[in-house]
């Protein structure tokens, strides 16, 4: 396990509209726009250094829970593929991929290959799923997600050290089979793990590189890093912090005095967000955030 973010760094990220559209977070602009309108945005975040552009997980949504979360939801890994064509620089992260839904062999292998195909930029965010009638649809126990993700976690993890893994785990054994291609980053993509829960918090620290907030936890954010840090002791680990809409009719020494207060607290990568009328001014609020916030980011005087 190894942290990817360099020492003292605040770096910054985002998940990008038009991939998912639940009405929770949606914008009513993305309802018109595809695949050209997504790479547009990726490649204005490419240009204006983000650290990755993240996309989620879900297979199909079940009746009643369309009506809130809406069937839009684009394959995770074609969509990553994609977006590694048409970027040079930025991450490509799942967040949050829900391992329990697959066999891990698949999960590895589609993750190896994003990692060749993007030379070395994939980034795997796991995460256990929340939506019951979504699991029984695909025949998973949801009240075993949570020992699935981890064991999930575990033959990922070997098929990204060793081409031939080997796994003595309960649900998913696994011995006498190779995976090529082999990745491009020392022992694969990093492992960044999503929730809020303590067994999520819990999981991060033992398992993941990294760990993705979903939501503030219960404990609060503060506590929630150094009870990691606690648990994980002196391996470094990658520390996330959603940062909610960014509003960029402030001045960009306000903004980033107030994103930099997230680092005290040991936080080193922000997930940054926009609200915009139209993908043009959503593309101009990247470009201005990269171009007027983000080189104050790391100055800590």
């Amino acid at each position: 396990m190894a942290a990817i973010i360099p020492p003292g760094r605040l770096v910054y990220g985002i998940q990008l509209p038009v991939q998912s559209q639940s009405t929770r977070y949606a914008q009513a602009w993305e309802a018109t726009c595809g695949i050209d309108e997504l790479a547009t945005i990726a490649r204005a975040c490419d240009a204006a250094g983000f650290f990755y552009v993240a996309v989620c997980d879900h297979v199909a949504i079940p009746r009643p829970h369309d009506e809130v979360m809406s069937t839009t939801w684009w394959d995770t890994l074609t969509t990553l593929g994609y977006l590694a064509a048409v970027t040079d620089r930025t991450r490509l992260l799942s967040h949050v991929y829900v391992l329990p839904y697959r066999h891990p062999l698949m999960t590895a292998k589609g993750f190896l290959t994003l990692d060749t195909v993007s030379k070395g930029r994939a980034i795997l965010g796991v995460g256990a799923g929340h939506v019951r009638d979504e699991f029984e649809l695909l025949g998973v126990d949801f009240d075993r997600r949570g020992q699935l993700l981890d064991e999930a976690i575990d033959v990922v993890r070997a098929a990204f050290t060793d081409e031939y893994p080997l796994h003595d785990g309960e649900t998913w054994p696994v011995r006498d089979a190779g995976l090529r291609p082999r990745p491009v980053q020392p022992g694969g993509p990093p492992i960044w793990v999503g929730g809020s829960s303590r067994a999520a918090l819990r999981r991060a620290a033992d398992r993941g590189d990294g760990w993705l907030p979903q939501g503030p936890p219960e404990m609060g954010m503060k506590a929630a890093v150094q009870f990691i840090r606690d648990r994980r002791g002196d391996v470094p680990i990658d520390i996330g912090v959603n940062t909610g809409p960014i509003d960029m009719t402030r001045s960009p020494e306000e903004i980033a005095a107030g994103l930099r207060r997230f680092a005290s607290i040991g936080v080193n990568q922000l997930q940054v967000m926009f609200r915009a009328s139209s993908v043009g001014e959503y593309c101009e609020l990247i470009e201005a955030f990269g171009r007027e916030v983000a080189p104050l980011l790391d100055d800590q005087e």
